[in-house]
């Protein structure tokens, strides 16, 4: 399930942006380019699978939104992602590269004109997330993450048991028996 207060901020700074308000009132914000922000990604395997000979093209033209709350995401209205400022500063930097990974994925579907928040769908079961979710997978597993650090990868503060056990279903991921301990919440909850 996605964070209420983080899904009704979004909500609300896309509606100041919708009313052209945000220069009317300062949101904390500032934008980006990702190139300046994320340097060297434009060469990642990774990346380069996902935009293929456009890579270079799409990063130097993407706009990064450094934000107060939440961790990463992409802004439906226009595909620019958004960043937690202090998350890209203290946040575990294999979790933060990661989440570039994954918040790539979802810039591709929105070029592709796939719809990246579904409400018909929950988080976990919203195909635009298992398909970023196995690439991310995907790409843990190549960097050499053991099985129960990408567990713990995969578990956000949003996210039950439950919600666990059915997203790794949903990208099939296939687990070994290992300890049959829980994995933590991987992210320190971050103050505003």
């Amino acid at each position: 399930m996605v964070n209420p207060f983080e899904y009704m901020a979004l909500r609300t700074l896309r509606l100041f942006r919708r009313l052209h308000l945000t220069r009317l009132v300062w949101l904390g914000t500032s934008e980006k380019n990702f190139k300046d922000l994320f340097k060297g990604f434009e060469k990642v395997a990774a990346v380069k699978a996902i935009f293929g000979d456009k890579t270079d093209e799409v990063l130097q033209n993407l706009k990064v939104e450094v934000t107060w709350f939440g961790y990463m995401g992409v802004d439906d209205s226009d595909g620019h992602m958004l960043v937690n400022g202090r998350y890209l500063n203290d946040g575990d930097k294999t979790d933060i590269y990661l989440d570039v990974v994954h918040e790539l994925c979802h810039v591709k579907q929105w070029m592709e004109g796939k719809e990246l928040f579904n409400p018909e769908y929950d988080y976990v079961d919203r195909p635009t997330e298992i398909e970023a979710y196995r690439y991310t997978v995907q790409e843990a597993k190549r960097i050499g993450l053991s099985q129960e650090r990408i567990l713990q990868y995969l578990k956000t503060e949003w996210m039950n048991q439950e919600d666990l056990n059915q997203l790794v279903k949903n990208i099939d991921l296939k687990l070994e028996k290992e300890n049959g301990v829980s994995p933590p919440n991987r992210r320190t909850k971050v103050n505003v």
